[in-house]
């Protein structure tokens, strides 16, 4: 019996109406007694991993037998948490402050579900430690030091030996090493390995945060020693067999700071309609699976893009050079070639390997300024490309309408950009621009990784796809409940299904952002998976990321399956088992190293709005709120793009009440109502660096 029949093992188990002991599972593989040890060295790896377990009567089964989950562990402050599960279409379950086991943020756990109405449940083991390091403050308890974590997601302080504190002091500012994970009694206790700087600019604060989540910086030795002997003459060499697509009229279209082009686009009009081309890197043919860069991509999954600097997925070497579809030089490429119908209808796909060269680097504001704004300057100096953009928006136009007439959800939210000065200092924080030549990119990218995923679906081989369940039905009914009476509708009862036209009843509108916010926080997070369970968000019923091979790592598989099939071979069985044990945990550890990117991100956001109200504190704003619970109002200003919160016990003209089904705070004497989209003014009271948070108060009357 080989390593691989794990998989063998999983399907007797699933096929089995109980749970099967050792000799059971001997005899059903077919294994002979001197295969035991074999047998036993699968089991042990199948049950540390989660995907087997051992009952206490000595029997194997699988965890959704008996009601177990497993999954990621998001962990608030509080102490509670909410268990994700790893199998698609699950609903995320509650964990109680007194269930979860010593398991921390981002931990692979194993939980059983002990309430089926309330969906709440009990982690039962930690599967592997997300974080072997905290960064905290040492604070003194009596005569012992706790290490207080810096995380708003760790509820736990970490108990420092004497012999353990190192040069750290009550108020130091310290990295952590757990020697001793928490459990349901006693608390976690570690060892200080590093005394930090206390950051005094944003940059160091950047750099504090990149400490907290143990992003790298840097790249290892061997990987950069990889990197380095890739050259241009790689390019040259692989010119045969692809495509050769350089006299094609092609663009990039990004924004003014991007240094890694990932996509480039070409359009043809035709008798029948249109003839989109999508230019993917094709990264796949520099980065080999197994190699030195290929493990540091697949461990780090995705680039992380913060204010000052980004974390690659790749070396510069490739990201920024080889891989990047510059201008004027040749680019080695997949393209995706898709025709289209006068009314959008997706005609015939092909997908093959392509050596492109893109006409012009093209930004995001002189496209839109070129089709929208009708600048003339622009429109002369592009003007051996004009008809092509032209083209592109027509097909975008279209492509964009029938997207919404199946029920595809058009968020537009803001996103907030922080805008520096020389000295790395937040000078202005702006909700950033999305113009209609973010959309055409936007549309375009849809529709090739729609095609690519149907490909591999209808060809029936082991892919990961990117896919995104429906709204949670308890708070899209509060949610619906709060735009009934935003919109006066009081006779229409909203459902789930009338979500695309109430985003496009408050487009314009000054409720807009604040609705979109609300509707978003439904919906589950969108993920990688090797099932095919659709995408609710875009109502697409088969969906993939394929066109961002530079900077997320499922799109770097999916290339090379793409590849595989487009080469004439379809994968043998060696290759699909392979592909079957392997891609469940790809999607997985990059689902997951997605979300830590989004915290950093989010987190380094946070400080620099602290930093860029420093020189604000006591002034006053006009502002709306965005969000409300029995703590407060979550707050965000209209002359900045910042963020805060106003606690009740800063209201302190009257006792708020909160109505949790009409999510609104209201004064008990005053009567004062307080709801999402309600502009009022506010103070800057406090900022909160510890937390990362603007505190605001309300003026005095």
């Amino acid at each position: 019996m080989k390593k691989t029949d794990t998989k063998e093992i999983l399907r007797i188990l699933k096929g089995s109406r109980k749970p099967l002991g050792f000799q059971e599972l001997l005899a059903q593989l077919g294994l002979q007694k001197k295969d035991s040890r074999v047998l036993k060295r699968a089991l042990r790896e199948l049950t540390s991993a989660g995907k087997v377990i051992l009952n206490r009567k000595g029997r194997y089964c699988l965890p959704e037998e008996i009601r177990l989950v497993r999954g990621i562990f998001e962990a608030h402050r509080d102490g509670y948490g909410f268990l994700i599960p790893e199998a698609p279409g699950e609903k995320d379950l509650f964990i109680p402050p007194r269930a979860t086991g010593g398991a921390m943020g981002g931990d692979l756990v194993i939980a059983r579900l002990e309430n089926e109405k309330k969906r709440e449940g009990r982690i039962l083991r930690v599967l592997e430690r997300a974080q072997k390091t905290i960064v905290g403050v040492m604070e003194p308890s009596g005569n012992a030091f706790y290490v207080k974590p810096t995380r708003r997601d760790i509820p736990f302080e970490i108990y420092i030996a004497p012999r353990d504190r190192g040069k750290a002091k009550a108020g130091s500012l310290v990295k952590a090493e757990i020697t001793s994970f928490p459990t349901d009694t006693r608390p976690p206790a570690g060892k200080v390995i590093k005394v930090l700087k206390k950051p005094t600019t944003p940059a160091e604060e950047v750099e504090l945060i990149l400490e907290e989540y143990n992003l790298p910086r840097r790249f290892p030795k061997q990987v950069s020693a990889e990197a380095k002997v890739l050259s241009e003459d790689a390019i040259d060499e692989a010119l045969k067999g692809r495509k050769d697509l350089r006299n094609l009229k092609t663009v990039t279209i990004d924004g003014e700071s991007a240094k890694d082009f990932d996509d480039a686009i070409s359009i043809k009009l035709r008798k029948f309609g249109y003839t989109l081309y999508i230019h993917i890197a094709d990264v796949s043919h520099f980065v080999r699976e197994g190699s030195d860069i290929d493990r540091e991509a697949r461990k780090r999954a995705t680039s992380v893009y913060l204010p000052d600097r980004v974390i690659p997925m790749l070396p510069k070497k490739l990201s920024e050079d080889l891989c990047s579809l510059k201008p004027g030089v040749p680019r080695l490429a997949f393209t995706v070639e898709m025709d289209f119908s006068r009314e959008g209808e997706r005609l015939r796909e092909r997908f093959y390997p392509s050596v492109i060269e893109s006409n012009e680097r093209m930004t995001y504001t002189d496209v839109k300024a070129i089709l929208i704004d009708y600048d003339r300057d622009l429109r002369k100096r592009y003007n051996n490309l004009l008809r092509d953009f032209e083209l592109m928006a027509e097909l975008c136009n279209i492509l964009r309408k029938r997207r919404m007439e199946r029920g595809s959800l058009d968020f537009d939210l803001p996103e907030p950009e922080v805008l520096l000065d020389l000295r790395g200092n937040p000078e202005k924080i702006i909700a950033a621009e999305r113009n209609f030549a973010h959309m055409l990119i936007e549309e375009f990218m849809i529709a090739a990784n729609e095609a690519v995923a149907e490909f591999l679906n209808r060809k029936g081989v082991p892919a990961i796809y990117r896919v995104h369940e429906g709204p949670d039905p308890e708070k899209i009914q509060v949610v619906l409940r709060v735009i009934q009476g935003l919109m006066g509708e009081k006779r229409r009862i909203l459902v789930p299904e009338n979500l695309p036209e109430i985003i496009q009843y408050f487009q314009g509108r000054s409720e807009e952002d604040v609705v979109n916010y609300m509707i978003l926080r439904t919906l589950k997070q969108a993920r990688y998976s090797p099932q095919n369970i659709g995408h609710f968000g875009l109502a697409s019923r088969c969906y993939t990321h394929f066109t961002s091979p530079i900077r997320r790592y499922p799109d770097l598989v999916v290339h090379r399956i793409l590849r595989e099939l487009t080469s004439g071979k379809k994968p043998g069985k060696k290759r699909t088992q392979e592909l079957e044990e392997t891609l469940p945990a790809i999607a997985f550890h990059s689902s997951k190293m997605e979300r830590l990117a989004d915290n950093t991100e989010r987190t380094v956001i946070d400080a620099m709005r602290v930093w860029f109200m420093k020189d604000r504190l006591g002034d006053e704003f006009q502002a709306r709120v965005i969000g409300v619970n029995r703590q407060g109002l979550r707050i965000r200003l209209k002359e900045f793009y910042v963020e805060g919160f106003l606690h009740v016990s800063y209201m302190t003209d009257d006792y708020y009440i909160f109505d949790e089904d009409r999510l609104v705070l209201f004064g008990k004497r005053t009567k004062r109502r307080f709801t999402i989209g309600d502009t009022l003014t506010v103070r800057v009271d406090r900022l909160d660096t510890e937390e990362r948070e603007v505190v605001f108060g309300l003026p005095e009357a």
